[in-house]
């Protein structure tokens, strides 16, 4: 590996995106050992001030190592958006500092290379309006049907927080989400200031290095971990998205055996590392590919 970061420019900023697993965290680390910079969170997960170990947060041996930012910084309960992520990497950008930007979240990292819309917030009352529909039988191809074509074209209409998000946007201010979308400003970042890297990893080592990460997971602490949040368990909440976090929880209420609730989770973090996997293709296909596994 040391060859190959040799091989990395030391002077630009390092982008590195991968899936669940990969290894990226670990890459980021030897670059800022070798070369210097902060190592900056881009995983919509490990924002969340509740999940070490269950989002495989950098340990706090790890963080000694060399500096880390927007990890766990944001406590459950509070929204936080695409948006509100780049307001943090903006002021971060600006400190002049040589970053490290990592994560599996590719929606935070082309937005960050890409740029990104200003939509106006949405109201409290149309987004609880967007939960009880698509609570309801027929409700995500209801929201469906509701969006304006354009948006319908171009969004995963199999998601159903994708869906939502354009279904909100279009009720509260009459514009689809594509319209707002056309008005993208330029990127904090763009291919020129900056080394972008994309882990790829064979598919079947990635898929048994999730499984025994995740076994690792439970042998240290992920089930207490879950068990601390059941008083605030909203399973509409953000921060409930957490990978095996619904699983565990279902477990910790009789609902599933542990066994049952590990093997469940070990397959939920494959299909995510899957879809990780679609976007980089789809979305970011001028990225360097970083070969592990």
């Amino acid at each position: 590996m040391t060859q190959q970061i040799s091989q990395i420019p030391p002077d630009r900023h390092l982008l590195i995106a991968g899936p669940t697993a990969s290894g990226k965290s670990a890459l980021a680390l030897a670059v800022a050992q070798a070369q210097g910079g902060v190592i900056v969170n881009a995983d919509a997960l490990q924002i969340w001030s509740c999940w070490r170990i269950l989002t495989a947060r950098p340990s706090p041996a790890e963080e000694m190592q060399a500096p880390h930012r927007l990890y766990g910084h944001v406590a459950p309960g509070r929204a936080y958006s695409v948006g509100d992520w780049l307001a943090d990497m903006r002021a971060l950008i600006a400190s002049g500092q040589r970053l490290i930007v990592v994560g599996g979240t590719g929606l935070y990292l082309t937005a960050l290379t890409q740029g990104l819309a200003w939509v106006p917030p949405v109201p409290p009352g149309i987004r609880a309006q967007g939960d009880a529909l698509l609570a309801g039988e027929g409700g995500l191809a209801a929201m469906v049907a509701a969006l304006d074509p354009l948006t319908r074209g171009r969004i995963d209409c199999l998601n159903p927080a994708r869906v939502q998000r354009a279904w909100e946007v279009l009720q509260a201010t009459g514009r689809g989400l594509a319209e707002w979308q056309a008005e993208t400003p330029p990127p904090l970042i763009g291919p020129e200031a900056a080394t972008r890297l994309v882990v790829q990893a064979d598919r079947d080592w990635l898929a048994d290095r999730i499984e025994r990460r995740f076994c690792a997971m439970m042998a240290t602490g992920a089930l207490d971990e879950a068990r601390a949040m059941l008083p605030l368990w909203d399973a509409r909440a953000q921060w409930a998205r957490a990978i095996g976090a619904p699983e565990l929880i279902a477990h910790l209420h009789g609902e599933l055996t542990l066994a049952d609730a590990t093997g469940r989770a070990i397959i939920a973090t494959r299909q995510y590392a899957k879809s990780q996997r679609s976007w980089f293709r789809a979305r970011m296909k001028g990225w360097q590919n970083w070969p592990v596994g």
